[in-house]
C-alpha cells in the first residue's frame, strides 16, 4: 500500500479529533529493548513520535488485519499488536499501569474500519428493529384508539316534519298541521291524518300544492277577463 508521507504527516499533527494519546514503550525491531514513545490514536492509525509536540511522527501503524493480544511473556503492563500471515511484523508495546494497559488494548482493538463497519451493522439493525416497533405500536394505538366516523345515511327531507323535544312533540306537530288554511274536506283529512304517519312529497304536493295551483290559475283567469272588459271600446247609443 503507497502511503504519501507528507499528507499523513500533517494528519498527524492537525487538529483533528484524537482518539487516546499518551507515553508507551514500545521495543525496536533491530534493537530489542524498549524506548519510551509518544503515541496518537487517530481512527485506524496509530502514529509515535520520538517525543511530545513533534512535528513528524517516527513511524505509523495501520490497525487493520490485526489483533491486540496481552503479551504474557514479556515485562508487566505489556501487550501486543499481532499481525497474521508470513512475514507480518508484530508490535510489543508496554504501558505504566494496568488501567492504561487495558484502555490502550480496548482503543486499539475497535480502531479497524472492519470493526467500525460491524458496529454501523449492529447500531443499523437495532435502529431497525426500535423503528418496526414504534410503528407497530403506532398502528396498534391508532386502530384502538382513534375513533371511527358514523356511517353516512341519505335521506330524503320531506319524509321527516319538524318536531319539537318533549313529551308535547305529538301535540306541536298536529297543532302546526291543523293551523294550516284548508282547501277541502279532502286536504283536511290528509293533513290530519299526518299527524300519525310519515308525510312524502308527493302527499305534500296533493294536500297543498294543487289546491294552490288552482287557486292561482282561477286567478289568473278572473285577471285576464276584467283586463279584456277593460280594454273593450263603449258603445254610445
Amino acid at each position: 500500500m503507497k502511503i504519501n508521507e507528507k499528507n499523513l504527516a500533517a494528519f498527524a499533527t492537525s487538529a483533528t479529533p484524537v482518539d487516546r494519546e499518551g507515553w508507551l514503550v514500545k521495543r525496536g525491531e533491530v534493537n530489542k529493548g524498549y524506548q519510551k514513545r509518544w503515541f496518537v490514536l487517530k481512527g485506524n492509525l496509530l502514529f509515535y513520535f520520538e517525543k511530545r509536540g513533534d512535528k513528524e511522527p517516527v513511524g505509523v501503524i495501520v490497525l487493520e488485519g490485526c489483533t491486540i493480544e496481552l503479551a504474557e511473556d514479556e515485562e508487566q503492563f505489556s501487550f501486543k499488536i499481532v499481525f497474521h500471515g508470513p512475514g507480518n511484523r508484530s508490535y510489543t508495546l508496554g504501558a505504566d499501569s494496568q488501567e492504561a494497559m487495558e484502555q490502550w488494548m480496548k482503543a486499539l482493538a475497535c480502531a479497524s474500519y472492519d470493526y467500525m463497519k460491524l458496529m454501523v451493522a449492529e447500531l443499523q439493525r437495532q435502529l431497525d428493529e426500535m423503528e418496526g416497533s414504534v410503528k407497530t405500536s403506532g398502528a396498534d394505538n391508532h386502530c384502538t384508539i382513534s375513533p371511527q366516523p358514523p356511517p353516512r345515511t341519505r335521506h330524503n327531507p320531506f319524509n321527516r316534519l319538524p318536531h319539537v323535544n318533549g313529551s308535547n312533540s305529538h301535540h306541536n306537530r298536529s297543532q302546526s298541521v291543523r293551523s294550516a288554511p284548508a282547501r277541502s274536506d279532502t286536504s283536511r283529512t290528509h293533513i290530519e291524518n299526518t299527524s300519525r304517519h310519515k308525510v312524502t312529497f308527493r302527499e305534500l304536493h296533493t294536500a297543498y300544492g294543487r289546491p294552490i295551483l288552482t287557486d292561482r290559475n282561477e286567478w289568473r283567469h278572473r285577471n285576464k277577463l276584467e283586463q279584456e272588459k277593460k280594454q273593450q271600446p263603449l258603445i254610445s247609443l
